[in-house]
């Protein structure tokens, strides 16, 4: 058994939603899933198929997103994972519950615009996920000035009245 790391590349800004899914069929329900959802979202998704032709199936509205995705699913290739990446602008909060509740999505383990890693173990049978590191530790607790900042900032972008 050997335990490695799979840096997500992307660009800064650019959110994505790593998770795990059972069935071939979730390729075109996530994008049905996506599109109902948000009307003009740009996504690119990515899945990896764990048994038959073992594939790399994928589906989105965006050709750089399409990319990034199939590029970092074949970096992960666990089986049964899928990546799906948002187009600037285009927001997890958005689609996560739609994305949760197709049936076949089993686990979520990030949806995030932040660096991340990938913790991938590998057997003689396949790979997996194990985990993700998403973005960085803390650097301590907020103070007044601090939760004053995050009220703000939630006020300015939209997200509360």
């Amino acid at each position: 058994m050997d335990l490695t790391t799979v840096k997500i590349e992307k660009p800064v800004t650019i959110n994505f939603i790593l998770g795990q899914t059972h069935f071939i069929k979730s390729v075109e329900d996530m994008h049905e899933t996506l599109v109902s959802a948000v009307p003009g979202i740009k996504f690119g998704l990515a899945f990896c198929e764990a048994s038959g032709k073992c594939l790399l199936r994928w589906s989105g509205t965006d050709e750089d997103m399409i990319d990034l995705a199939q590029k970092n699913a074949m970096a992960i290739s666990a089986g049964h994972s899928f990546i799906l990446f948002l187009g600037d602008g285009f927001y997890p909060i958005n689609v996560l519950n739609a994305i949760k509740m197709i049936p076949e999505v089993c686990h979520i383990y990030c949806a995030t615009a932040n660096p991340t890693e990938v913790i991938v173990v590998e057997t003689d049978q396949g790979r997996g996920i194990m985990g993700v590191i998403d973005g960085q530790k803390p650097l301590g607790i907020e103070g007044e000035e601090d939760i004053t900042w995050r009220k703000d900032f939630l006020r300015q972008i939209g997200y509360k009245s």
